[in-house]
């Protein structure tokens, strides 16, 4: 005589039951619970009906990073471009399109307003390039998670803006300025506000920012305005963002 077979797979014989719907159950369809094991849909059924999960931003929770692969990807495209368009690799600043995309204040002035977005997408040779990205990626990829997607892409974008913001109002007004720089900074200050709204040490992230606020003042030809400004509202932003009132769904 057949023994009962598993609810989602008829052709298995199985002597186990879930613990919540006592349906059989083969041990394919069965997961760990508190008390016993379910079976894969009262898992399912369970888990629908628990709140959805937040971030301390009160956003949707962010699964896998997703914006930051996406910011890489087009920073490199660019620098594929400018690359080619210059025919060198460490001389990839002579390519047309940095005279065009390239943050001058007094470029800005006279109209080209796109540079405060697009100077944040350039760098000069593969060494900025390389750093940056490895900044982007071992800083946002947590904050991401925690500030949810569309929050985490608005802190970039703000801190990158903040940044070029600075540089048009206080540096010199024929000075060039490229890299996204003001956003990982930005980036920076927002990892520390996140750690303290989770009561969790922010000397880690502050040890970071001083460093590479040292290395800022120490290394010629780098953008000191446009790494403060990014960190002044990327750190602003998010302090906004966790401490303001907050919408709970």
């Amino acid at each position: 005589m057949a023994g009962p077979v598993c609810a989602r797979h008829p052709g298995r014989e199985t002597a186990v039951r879930c613990t919540r719907c006592d349906r059989p159950a083969c041990p394919a369809c069965l997961r760990e619970a508190s008390i016993g094991s379910q079976c894969v849909d009262c898992v399912a059924a369970d888990a629908r009906s628990r709140p959805g999960s937040s971030t301390v931003a009160w956003a949707a929770q962010a699964g896998s990073s997703l914006v930051i692969p996406v910011l890489i990807a087009i920073n490199v495209a660019v620098f594929v471009i400018t690359v080619v368009q210059a025919g060198s690799l460490s001389n990839n600043s002579q390519a047309p399109l940095f005279g065009q995309w390239a943050l001058q204040p007094a470029a800005v002035e006279q109209g080209a307003w796109w540079q405060l977005l697009t100077s944040g997408f350039l760098h000069i040779g593969p060494l900025h390039l390389a750093f940056n990205m490895i900044a982007l990626w071992v800083i946002g990829r947590d904050l991401e998670r925690v500030l949810g997607r569309v929050r985490f892409l608005v802190v970039y974008l703000v801190s990158l803006l903040g940044g070029s913001l600075t540089v048009y109002l206080f540096a010199n007004p024929m000075t060039d300025t490229a890299g996204a720089s003001g956003a990982v900074f930005g980036l920076m200050g927002g990892l520390a506000v996140v750690l303290m709204r989770l009561r969790l040490s922010p000397r880690p992230a502050l040890t970071i920012i001083v460093l590479n606020v040292i290395i800022s003042f120490v290394v010629p030809n780098i953008s000191i305005l446009g790494h403060l400004g990014g960190l002044a509202f990327g750190t602003a932003l998010t302090a906004a963002m966790l401490y303001g009132p907050q919408r709970r769904h």
